[in-house]
């Protein structure tokens, strides 16, 4: 039976511990251009629906308590 694809890693990585989408924050998935990111209503946190980033960074630079990351790739820095 073949396994999931699982990427290694994602580009915008949520802290959970910070996320406070279960207060009723969407800030991150209103800002994302692409719509990529998600809020995961069983766990109340925001995560990366689609690994589609293109590192434009208003996610990160809105959420209000700092739990967006964007790791962006070192080639593009």
């Amino acid at each position: 039976m073949p396994t999931a694809f699982i990427p290694a890693s994602l580009p915008v990585r949520i802290d959970e511990e910070l996320c406070i989408a279960d207060k009723g924050c969407t800030v991150c998935v209103d800002v994302c251009p692409l719509d990529v990111l998600a809020i995961d209503f069983t766990k109340g946190k925001a995560y990366m629906k689609f690994d589609e980033c293109w590192y434009c960074m208003p996610c990160e630079k809105d959420c209000p308590t700092g739990a967006v990351t964007v790791d962006i790739p070192y080639l593009l820095r």
